[in-house]
C-alpha cells in the first residue's frame, strides 16, 4: 500500500519514480499516478468547479510520459476530458486554466523541478492559482481512501501544442512592452541572447520566443529535452550550471544569457561580461523595474536575503522590503495577503529564483520574469545602456557561507524549535549581537563583534531534519569569526550535527 503522506512536499507532490538509485525505492508508480488522477477529478467535482476538463503536461523527465499516461487514465476513467499538452512548463500549465478557449477547470504539471533524474512529482492548478499545502493534504486523503467519483462514460483525450500558445503570449508581451515603432515585431534585433535549458522544458524559449523577436540565438545550449540531464542540473542556483552559462556567454560574445530550471518556474540571467545575475542580484534587478513602475511598492522576499539587498530596495530604490519566510508559496501568499489588506505589493520573490508578479496573476514564472527583463534590456539598448547598470549600487558581502546542521533525532521539528528558543536566550546575553526585528523565520542576528561586521540566520528547514545557517560578513575572516562563536554556543545541543560548522 502506498504511503500517501510521504508524497507531500509542501504544496507539491514529490516521489521516487525510477529504480536505480541505492536506498531509494519507487513510491510514485503508474498505479499511484492513476489514483492521483482519480483523486484530482474527485477533488474538482467535490469543489464544483464546472467543466469536467483538465489539462496535463510534463517536463523532460524519463518517467514523465509513463506517469502522465497513468494520471490521464485516472482522469478519463472518472469521466473527465483531458488535454494532453505534452512537454510544457509549469507556468504554461497554470495558463491553461485561464485561457477561455480551452475551457479547463484544472491542470497538473508533472515535474520534480531540479531534483535528480529518478524523482518526479506533480503541481496542481485551478484558475485561482496553485494548490497550497492544505489542498495537497486533502487530495492525498482522497487517494488514500480511494473514495473516487464513479463515471459510466470515459472522458476523451486530446493532444494539443499549448507551449506554442504560451510562447506567443510571451512574444506579444515583449512586443507591446518595448513598443518600438521602428521595429515593432522584432524589438530584439541586433541582440545576441543565448539560452541554457539544461535539457529541461525551457528550450522552447529560444526558438519560439527569442527568434521571432529578432534575437540571434546561436550558441544556445542544452535546448533538447533529456530527462537524464547529461550536461548539468537545470538549476539557476547550482554552481556548475551557472558556470556553464557564464562561460557560454563569454565564448559566444553574447549580450545576455538566460538559464531556466527544469520546469521553467525559475530563471536567472548572465550579463555580457559573464557575471551571473541570480539570487540577491536578480531580486535587486527585477525590484528596480517594479519600483520604477510602482514607486513605494512592498517587495516580499524570503528570509535569507542580504543586508545589502535591504539597503538597495529601501534606501536606493525607495521601496519597502518585507523579508518573510522561505518557500515560494510563503512569499506569494504573503504578497497576496498584503494586497488584500490594501497594501500595494507588486512582487514576491525567493532567492532561489521563484518570482511572482502581481501583473501576471502572482504566478512564479521564470519565462515571464525574463520577458520583463528583455523589455527593459531592449529599451536601454536604444540608449547604449545595459541591464547591469541598474544594480551597480547593490552592495555585496565580502564573505558568505551556508552551513547545514543536521538534527539527529526523530522528533526533529520539536528539537529544532527547542534549539531556536534556547539560542534566543543565549544571544540576548551577547552585547555585540542584536536580533533583527521584525523577523518572521528562525533567528536573524546582526553581528558587530571584533572582526565580524555581518549577520547570520539560523532556521528550520521547510521539510528536512536540518537547520540551515546562513552567514554574511563585510570583513575578511568575518564568516569564520561568527561561525566560531556560534559553534561554541551550539555545542551544548547533543542532537545537533555540527560537522559543517566545524569545517568553517
Amino acid at each position: 500500500m502506498a504511503n500517501w503522506l510521504r508524497l507531500q512536499n509542501g504544496s507539491d507532490i514529490r516521489g521516487v519514480a525510477l529504480e536505480g538509485v541505492r536506498d531509494e525505492k519507487v513510491n510514485l508508480s503508474g498505479d499511484v499516478a492513476m489514483k492521483l488522477g482519480q483523486a484530482f477529478a474527485t477533488w474538482l467535482e467535490t469543489n464544483d468547479l464546472g467543466a469536467k476538463k483538465v489539462a496535463v503536461g510534463t517536463d523532460s523527465r524519463i518517467s514523465g510520459n509513463k506517469l502522465k499516461k497513468a494520471f490521464i487514465e485516472g482522469l478519463s476513467d472518472s469521466g473527465f476530458d483531458v488535454l494532453d499538452c505534452g512537454i510544457a512548463s509549469t507556468p504554461a500549465m497554470f495558463m491553461t486554466t485561464i485561457t477561455e478557449k480551452l475551457g479547463v477547470e484544472g491542470s497538473v504539471m508533472l515535474t520534480a523541478s531540479h531534483l535528480p533524474f529518478n524523482r518526479n512529482g506533480m503541481k496542481f492548478f485551478t484558475e485561482k492559482g496553485g494548490f497550497d499545502k492544505g489542498n495537497v493534504s486533502d487530495l492525498l486523503k482522497i487517494a488514500s481512501k480511494e473514495d473516487f467519483i464513479v463515471s459510466e462514460t470515459k472522458g476523451s483525450v486530446q493532444k494539443i501544442d499549448f507551449i506554442s500558445d504560451y510562447a506567443n503570449f510571451l512574444v506579444e508581451t515583449i512586443r507591446k512592452g518595448v513598443n518600438d515603432p521602428a521595429q515593432y515585431n522584432t524589438p530584439l534585433a541586433g541582440l545576441k541572447i543565448i539560452v541554457d535549458a539544461g535539457n529541461g522544458a525551457g528550450g522552447f524559449f529560444a526558438g519560439k520566443v527569442l527568434e521571432p523577436l529578432g534575437a540571434d540565438i546561436s550558441g544556445s545550449q542544452f535546448l533538447n529535452p533529456d530527462g537524464r540531464f547529461p550536461n548539468h542540473v537545470p538549476n539557476p542556483e547550482d554552481k556548475e550550471a551557472m558556470d556553464s552559462i557564464c562561460s557560454a556567454v563569454i565564448r559566444e560574445k553574447a549580450e545576455l544569457g538566460i538559464i531556466f530550471d527544469t520546469d521553467v518556474d525559475r530563471a536567472a540571467v548572465v550579463d555580457a561580461a559573464g557575471n551571473a545575475v541570480n539570487r540577491n542580484d536578480l531580486i535587486a534587478l527585477i525590484s528596480s523595474l517594479i519600483l520604477e513602475e510602482h514607486p513605494g511598492s512592498v517587495i516580499v522576499t524570503d528570509s535569507i536575503t542580504s543586508s545589502g539587498l535591504n539597503w538597495f530596495i529601501t534606501k536606493h530604490l525607495k521601496g519597502v522590503h518585507h523579508r518573510f519566510k522561505r518557500g515560494y508559496k510563503n512569499v506569494i501568499n504573503e504578497s497576496l495577503r498584503l494586497n488584500a489588506e490594501g497594501v500595494e505589493s507588486w512582487l514576491a520573490i525567493e532567492t532561489s529564483g521563484h518570482a511572482a508578479l502581481k501583473e501576471n496573476h502572482f504566478l512564479d514564472d521564470g519565462a515571464y520574469l525574463v520577458a520583463k527583463l528583455l523589455i527593459q534590456m531592449a529599451k536601454m539598448k536604444q540608449q547604449d545602456q545595459t541591464l547591469s547598470s541598474l544594480i551597480e549600487s547593490l552592495p555585496h558581502p565580502l564573505e558568505e557561507g551556508e552551513f547545514r546542521l543536521t538534527i539527529q533525532t526523530k522528533e526533529f521539528r520539536n528539537y529544532g524549535k527547542e534549539v531556536l528558543e534556547q539560542m534566543t536566550e543565549l544571544i540576548d546575553k551577547e552585547g555585540d549581537w542584536s536580533p533583527e526585528t521584525p523577523n518572521h523565520e528562525g533567528i536573524r542576528v546582526n553581528c558587530s563583534g571584533e572582526n565580524e561586521e555581518g549577520w547570520f540566520l539560523l532556521r528550520m528547514s521547510l521539510h528536512d531534519p536540518v537547520m540551515p545557517l546562513n552567514v554574511e560578513s563585510n570583513v575578511s575572516g568575518g564568516v569564520k569569526a561568527i561561525a566560531g562563536r556560534l559553534l561554541k554556543m551550539l555545542s551544548t545541543f547533543k542532537h545537533l550535527g555540527l560537522d559543517a560548522l566545524k569545517a568553517a
